[in-house]
């Protein structure tokens, strides 16, 4: 492992520099063009998103949406109803179609947060859930990296975060992980000194419990035992709740619709594979046998869960834990989807923090540049059908993070 750190060089500054404070707002407003610009050529390709032939922005929120009347007007279960949720989705979706139906997958935990959606019209609703995640992403990741104090003012930090590609794709989708990145964001700022609201924020991961998958291991490294107590029984209070109001066949029901999509999507899912940034896509695309893949993903997995307990072991410097964390999570889940690099936008901030206050290493710049523009090399790969390289940089931003720490740490010692 040491001579794969060496490789990164020794942190010092230089004046050839391309990753600058001044240079990293221009480069968050020419994102913010770009965004733009892809949501006006979509918008001009689908005829104003009113082609029933393409996906309009919302498509996930969509699906979020109706389960909302479904808790507020029916019964719970029937989001697990694929017939029964997908006439729902034609009735109160019949003037926006998202090209086909989409299914419930996540567990009860998650029905009871999305429940208040629906007293809201759906735009007004899709506007509020994403500018209320993305609020409250940049709060967390400011909280836990930095970068206000790197750039010298926090407008410009939450620029720089808000304006991010992984921001943009999550956003565009209605999707979910802003806000369990925000969770786990505050969790890891909040475990040295409010272990209780560390706890609280872990439990409520629940609600997707495969973006929880390191928080036991990294804690019980830590010695965070305060911690893990609140999170389990916040874990199971929320557990317990969501059945007495979702009813005990909910789970059952929830387990069912997750081995069907682990078989379809995970499994034998070509354009998921292609949206994947995770070692297991990469594995199938590349034809391996499907217990192949999942040894292989299971290695894979070990190393990032060893280098997320080292760190978190070796400092106890938030940005740095909070880094690993997230990237050791993305490598370590075998279901990630694109808009899940919203986590990835921790480590990118944390690092770009450190970075620009205490120099940088050879290669680092380079490495957090593809890192930011990784989203949206995965949001057009399922049309592009590019090489699956995500693994590829992920690992490379987990290299960096280690070396940091290493560097840090050793100089301190």
């Amino acid at each position: 492992m040491d001579i794969f750190l060496r490789g990164l060089g020794r942190t010092e500054r230089r004046v050839g520099d391309w990753v600058t404070r001044e240079r990293m707002v221009v480069y968050s407003v020419a994102a913010l063009l770009v965004h733009a610009t892809i949501l006006g050529l979509w918008a001009w390709s689908s005829a104003g998103f009113t082609s029933n032939s393409s996906y309009r922005p919302g498509t996930d929120f969509s699906v979020f949406w109706v389960a909302s009347h479904v808790m507020l007007h029916g019964v719970p279960a029937q989001v697990y109803d694929y017939l029964a949720f997908g006439k729902l989705e034609q009735l109160l979706l019949s003037g926006y179609q998202h090209g086909g139906f989409l299914p419930w997958l996540y567990p009860p935990m998650f029905l009871l947060l999305v429940t208040p959606l629906g007293l809201l019209p759906f735009w007004l609703a899709f506007f509020t859930f994403v500018g209320a995640s993305v609020a409250v992403f940049v709060a967390g990741v400011l909280r836990v990296s930095g970068l206000g104090h790197a750039l010298g003012k926090a407008k410009l930090a939450r620029l720089v975060v808000a304006a991010s590609p992984c921001v943009f794709v999550c956003a565009t989708f209605g999707q979910n992980s802003l806000l369990t990145a925000a969770l786990a964001a505050f969790a890891v700022g909040w475990v040295e000194r409010k272990p209780v609201l560390a706890g609280i924020c872990i439990g409520l991961l629940a609600a997707k419990p495969q973006m929880a998958l390191l928080f036991p291991l990294v804690l019980i490294a830590a010695q965070a035992w305060r911690v893990i107590a609140v999170a389990a029984v916040t874990a199971v209070l929320f557990t317990v709740l969501s059945l007495l109001v979702c009813g005990p066949q909910s789970l059952h029901l929830f387990l069912a619709s997750a081995d069907l999509a682990r078989d379809i999507t995970l499994e034998h899912g070509y354009r998921f594979w292609l949206a994947s940034p995770t070692p297991f896509a990469a594995f199938r695309l590349a034809a391996m046998d499907l217990t192949l893949a999942y040894i292989a993903q299971a290695c894979v997995a070990l190393v990032a869960a060893a280098a997320a307990c080292y760190v978190w072991q070796r400092t106890h410097e938030t940005g740095s834990r909070a880094a690993v964390l997230a990237v050791a999570t993305l490598i370590a889940n075998p279901y990630v989807w694109h808009y899940e690099l919203a986590w990835l936008g921790i480590a990118l901030a944390c690092m770009a923090a450190t970075g620009l206050q205490r120099g940088w290493a050879r290669g680092e710049q380079t490495i957090l540049v593809l890192a930011w523009i990784l989203p949206l090399y995965e949001f057009f790969n399922r049309v592009a059908e590019w090489p699956q390289v995500g693994p590829i940089i992920l690992l490379l931003m987990l290299l960096m993070i280690l070396q940091r720490v290493r560097t840090d740490t050793g100089s301190v010692q």
